[in-house]
């Protein structure tokens, strides 16, 4: 993880740590590593969430881009993984997405993507960092036409839309889908998206005013969609995150079905087609343990990586492998997409049901899920900086490791996005994996925060 960029872009308190100084150098220092090869003059897609900041944001990465030539065209509201398809798709040198994702509305972010779609390397964001904290090259001073301009874009949602369709070939004519929007990105393409398929769709939080992204609602809070799917009769209910790059779903009993279990009914149904590449499924190192009994039940292979949907790309592209995703709810399709991609999921996800037949609960049945507990303990700079090197934390984790054996395990890890350190048990005795996550967490509390 880098000075800058997270495991999924620069992300902070918009205004305090996320100012538009630092997001006029990043647009900067972005153009001038990512286009450095280009030819002509470079071109940069700009998208955005319904956060209050986004604006703000983009017009300062807008000027820092046009103010090393760079031309800049502006997408509006969309989702990530659309500018991560529309860069190429419009032929630009690079493209970037503001949003802080599933987090609350005073966070923001800039996700940077390469000409071909994807997430920069680590090596190419440290570039990007050496140039913007430590000035190790000049940013170039541009006068008259040299400067570039900036264009709106009245498409941009469409032919995301129309992208999508192509990747079934299906109708949803018959099956009831309730979609929770988050108040993000999902509520300028879901609703049409899904209508064009012939599905009845019925529509939540879908009334951005600027803060409300995320409130009480999408991929991190469930319960609003869980009753209205029961409540109405729904197939399956879909919820999206503020940027729509993730997807968790409900089956028509108001049971979270999460990105583990869909990974899971997506690998069966690509093997049982004949196209699972590789015989392989790529996800992290924070996958259930019910997902790698599942996998080796079904003789599936499953290639592991560490946290963040980025590596797991990484993973799935050197290998040749079709999918992968996080517990979270990024689910990758690297035959249709080159990121984590929500609606992409719940297109995938109606398919399997329409031509199937089987009811999502009866799908989600591929996999038996362990039961995991979670504690995210908040920490200073300081702490996150000595967790690593901390004796009575180490030894506080490895006595949990002992006490579990072969019968569980604890995951402790660093937040890429947040201030956070995380602990995850897994075992078969709930009991046990709280009253050890418990003790671990407070010592981390003690010595870190």
């Amino acid at each position: 993880m880098g000075r800058l960029f997270g495991t999924d872009g620069a992300r902070g308190v918009a205004n305090v740590e996320l100012t538009c100084e630092m997001a006029l150098n990043i647009g900067r220092a972005a153009a001038m590593v990512l286009t450095d090869s280009a030819q002509k003059r470079p071109k940069v897609v700009i998208g955005k969430d319904t956060r209050k900041s986004s604006d703000m944001l983009e017009s300062a990465l807008a000027a820092g881009l046009c103010s090393v030539g760079a031309d800049v065209q502006l997408l509006g509201v969309v989702p990530t993984p659309a500018v991560a398809y529309l860069v190429s798709h419009y032929k630009a040198d690079a493209g970037v997405m503001i949003s802080a994702s599933h987090n609350p509305c005073e966070f923001n972010g800039i996700k940077l993507f390469s000409g071909d779609g994807y997430k920069l390397p680590d090596e190419i964001e440290e570039k990007i960092e050496n140039i913007v904290l430590d000035q190790i090259i000049p940013y170039p001073q541009l006068i008259g036409g040299a400067v570039g301009d900036i264009k709106r874009g009245n498409t941009a949602g469409f032919d995301y839309i129309e992208h999508i369709l192509s990747t079934v070939d299906c109708d949803l004519s018959g099956l009831k889908v309730a979609l929770d929007c988050s108040n993000g990105s999902a509520c300028k393409t879901a609703k049409k998206l899904f209508e064009l398929l012939g599905a009845q769709v019925y529509i939540l939080s879908c009334n951005p005013d600027g803060v409300n992204i995320n409130h009480n609602c999408g991929s991190t809070y469930m319960d609003a969609l869980r009753e209205f799917t029961v409540a109405v009769k729904c197939d399956i209910g879909l919820a999206f995150d503020g940027d729509a790059d993730r997807c968790l779903a409900v089956d028509e009993n108001g049971n979270i079905v999460n990105g583990d279990e869909i990974i899971a009914i997506f690998a069966k149904d690509l093997k049982d087609r004949g196209l699972l590449k590789g015989n392989t499924a790529v996800v992290t190192v924070m996958s259930n343990m019910g997902f790698f009994k599942c996998c080796d039940e079904l003789k599936i292979n499953v290639a592991k990586t560490k946290v963040g949907d980025r590596y797991v790309l990484e993973e799935m592209r050197e290998n040749g492998y079709c999918i992968g995703g996080e517990q979270s709810g990024h689910i990758i399709f690297s035959d249709y997409a080159s990121t984590g991609d929500g609606q992409l999921t719940g297109v995938q996800m109606l398919s399997v049901m329409k031509r199937t037949g089987k009811k999502l609960s009866e799908l989600a049945r591929v996999m038996d899920m362990y039961p995991q507990v979670l504690q995210n303990i908040k920490v200073s700079a300081y702490g996150k900086a000595r967790f690593n090197d901390d004796a009575e934390v180490k030894e506080a984790i490895a006595k949990v490791e002992k006490e579990l054996g072969d019968s569980g395990r604890i995951l402790v890890r660093i937040s890429g996005t947040e201030p956070l350190i995380r602990v995850m048990l897994e075992g078969k005795d709930t009991a046990q994996i709280k009253m050890l996550c418990d003790e671990v967490a407070e010592v981390i509390r003690t010595r870190l925060v």
